[in-house]
């Protein structure tokens, strides 16, 4: 059996995780953005213009919803059926989200948080918190919908850094603003100077998410390097190739103090699953000696890949 039942706690942590980041996502607009008429980026950006222009008629989950249909099903074709699965959840949560959660905050606590704030710090704030919310999505697996939809097909072709991506798309959302008219929550409608100062405020706001984004993705993509010596080498090689799908190199060594052979065990995992197979490794052999080293770049099967600009030419 098992020494843990790997398939289960796997799921329950990546939909866990996607849960955590659209609720982050989420709050970073509902509580920093939205009240201050801010505009943003990708499809929840194109949400809250169209909000702003219908002076709250049509809410921004419903225009998230039905663009992001669309994205979706081009992006079932090309990232496949997991991904679709995750990123259904996903949509489905965040459009909910959005407008239920636009009426669930007290308007006491929206005003002590963010609009006392000014625009700058709630423009930091909502940055912070939707680049993280968007980067624990798609780090397993999933996505929030919108550019990042698009991001993650253009990244599997290309080396271009899904925050990059994200930013280009961005910049013509937020320009698309000023061609809009825009109504404060109040029923008045925003001047033309406002407007102006709103857009550089999105700028601002996609650049902090962008960058917050890649340092997100970064860190979770990290690898590390374990060597294991144990007499238990064989269990112990068995256990990460049954229950954690990871491939072992078993390396043949010798002790120069001892002058006695043995074998080395060689595996390349992500940081993230590091804990799990330090687990593992102690309930086969608590006197193991291990040695953790991180790794700069891993390609190959179950890591990443060497994505080329053009086309291979014989």
């Amino acid at each position: 059996m098992p020494l843990l039942k790997k398939n289960f706690w796997v799921v329950l942590k990546e939909y866990t995780l996607i849960t955590l980041g659209v609720l982050m996502y989420v709050m970073g607009w509902i509580i920093f953005l939205i009240p201050n008429n801010m505009i943003g980026g990708g499809v929840t950006g194109l949400g809250s213009i169209v909000q702003y222009a219908t002076n709250g008629a049509i809410k921004v989950g419903y225009t998230y919803f039905v663009v992001n249909a669309g994205l979706l099903i081009a992006a079932l074709f090309t990232l496949g059926r997991s991904f679709g699965a995750k990123s259904i959840y996903a949509i489905l949560l965040t459009s909910v989200a959005l407008n239920v959660g636009q009426g669930l905050f007290p308007q006491e606590i929206i005003q002590t948080l963010a609009l006392d704030n000014g625009k700058l710090m709630c423009t930091i704030m909502g940055g912070i918190m939707v680049g993280i919310g968007i980067g624990m999505s798609m780090s397993q697996g999933g996505s929030t919908g919108g550019t990042d939809i698009i991001a993650l097909i253009v990244n599997k072709y290309r080396n271009v850094s899904p925050g990059r991506m994200i930013l280009i798309l961005d910049a013509v959302i937020i320009l698309s603003s000023l061609l809009v008219p825009s109504y404060m929550p109040d029923g008045t409608l925003m001047a033309w100077p406002d407007k102006v100062t709103t857009v550089v405020y999105g700028f601002i706001l996609i650049t902090i998410v962008s960058t917050v984004l890649d340092l997100y993705l970064s860190g979770s993509r990290q690898s590390v390097q374990i060597f294991v010596l144990s007499p238990k080498y064989t269990e112990i090689a068995d256990a990460i190739t049954r229950d954690l799908h990871r491939g072992v190199t078993v390396l043949n060594g010798k002790g120069w103090y001892t002058q006695h052979d043995t074998e080395v065990i060689m595996v390349i995992t992500r940081k993230t699953d590091l804990n799990v197979f330090l687990k593992y490794i102690n309930a086969i052999d608590p006197n193991a000696f291990i040695s953790v080293s991180s790794v700069t770049g891993v390609y190959g099967k179950g890591f990443d890949r060497f994505k080329m600009g053009g086309k291979n030419k014989s």
